[in-house]
């Protein structure tokens, strides 16, 4: 899936996990660098996405 996370913790649970990681876990630094790298690779995923659908 493309795009932003914001909507997807409530589209599958009742609980927000934002709300059950702490603020200080390794997990939010893992997630960010993560999202940094697949911000940077942008430009190749948009290259493999067709306008019109498959082709």
């Amino acid at each position: 899936m493309r795009g932003t996370d914001d909507k997807s913790g409530s589209l599958f649970s009742y609980v927000d996990l934002e709300d059950r990681i702490p603020t200080k876990h390794p997990l939010r630094n893992i997630r960010r660098v993560v999202n940094d790298a697949l911000a940077s690779l942008d430009a190749e995923f948009e290259a493999l996405y067709t306008d019109f659908g498959r082709p």
